[in-house]
């Protein structure tokens, strides 16, 4: 069977991958812990003000975002496949416990492995139509994911 994820539509996907210099097992407990999330997660000066993890297919990946104004945008998600240090996906197309979102927007999957220096880390993000990875593109898909990415990385540096 061939992973979703193998192949990529560049009319209905976005893509961020690079070699980052921390170890698989640090970016997976960084992506997987709450407490690690709420400090890297978006661009700075946003903020995480609340994040929700059931790490297991069908769990729950909630965050709150809040702006430099303090607005609030609720983002919930759910599991598809967790294979620690290696893949997850989510979407927000179901909400936790499988039940379809009234708003669906994208898929995405997180796909590390260990290089002799750190992780190979590839960010997707599959959209249903051209329409939405338009929007999502436009919205800052690559500044976004990227200055998360390089927040990441300082986080476990400075941090774990």
């Amino acid at each position: 069977m061939t992973f979703p994820f193998d192949t990529i539509d560049s009319d209905l996907d976005l893509v961020l991958e690079r070699d980052i210099d921390v170890p698989v097992e640090l970016v997976w407990t960084a992506w997987t812990t709450p407490k690690h999330v709420k400090n890297w997660f978006v661009p700075k000066p946003w903020t995480i003000s609340s994040c929700e993890i059931d790490l297991r297919p069908g769990g729950a990946f909630n965050t709150v975002m809040r702006s430099p104004e303090g607005q609030e945008y609720p983002n919930s998600g759910c599991y598809l496949e967790i294979i620690p240090n290696e893949r997850m996906v989510w979407t927000d197309t179901l909400l936790p416990g499988y039940r379809p979102s009234p708003k669906p927007f994208f898929t995405a999957a997180l796909l590390l492995s260990p290089t002799g220096t750190g992780t190979h880390y590839k960010a997707i993000a599959i959209h249903g139509n051209s329409e939405t990875r338009k929007q999502h593109e436009d919205m800052g898909f690559y500044d976004g994911w990227g200055t998360v990415a390089d927040q990441l990385v300082d986080y476990i540096k400075e941090t774990m």
